[in-house]
């Protein structure tokens, strides 16, 4: 597994995302999908013969293992920062982790993508991390929403779908955000953090 230094800020994506055999394997895969890439296709891309690829990963499964692995756990470590951050204010906490997803969905669009659209192509081992990775940052916002409905800090009535709806919010930026775009992902994150608060009658706009 690759070994992912702590962050110096988590809202910082000027570092490279993945060493270059895996980034080359990121790359086929958005492009051609998990199927239609062949060991031939991502030992070419990455500079490497076939038997080169192997030495480092034996099997084509391995290396989607670890772009996925890679993905999850650097949006999990950013998301534990941005909750210290956050320190006991629980509206904090709602604003950091989204503007935590919003800006990781926006810079590591590929990363996002395939994290999702790949599970498919997981063995059964493999799948049930990869789910349990998943499951474990969904709790940190029905956490967070849950803990405020109960101080009546938020309003919902069903916070469990309350969470799961910003969660799916903030993940989506993954599907349609550009670089190029008039809205940088700050500016996304921010707007997103003024529709989690109104969702949750918390804005003093609520109802406007």
């Amino acid at each position: 597994m690759i070994e992912q230094s702590v962050h110096k800020s988590w809202r910082d994506y000027s570092d490279a995302t993945l060493p270059p055999i895996l980034d080359a394997a990121r790359a086929c895969f958005v492009e051609h999908g998990y199927d239609g890439t062949t060991t031939r296709m991502l030992a070419a891309s990455a500079g490497l013969s076939v038997p080169g690829l192997y030495y480092h990963y034996p099997h084509k499964h391995d290396v989607l293992v670890e772009v996925m692995t890679f993905a999850m756990e650097d949006l999990w470590k950013r998301s534990m920062a941005a909750l210290a951050e956050a320190g006991g204010d629980v509206l904090r906490q709602l604003d950091l982790l989204v503007e935590c997803l919003v800006l990781y969905h926006a810079h590591r669009r590929d990363l996002a993508f395939l994290a999702a659209s790949e599970i498919r192509s997981l063995q059964e081992d493999a799948k049930t991390t990869h789910i349990g990775r998943r499951d474990r940052q969904q709790r940190l916002m029905d956490t967070t929403v849950e803990y405020g409905a109960a101080q009546g800090i938020f309003v919902a009535e069903d916070p469990r779908s309350v969470s799961r709806a910003l969660v799916t919010m903030c993940t989506g930026v993954s599907q349609w955000y550009r670089h190029d775009r008039t809205l940088g992902p700050d500016e996304v994150a921010s707007r997103y953090q003024t529709i989690a608060r109104r969702a949750l009658c918390c804005d003093p706009s609520c109802g406007q």
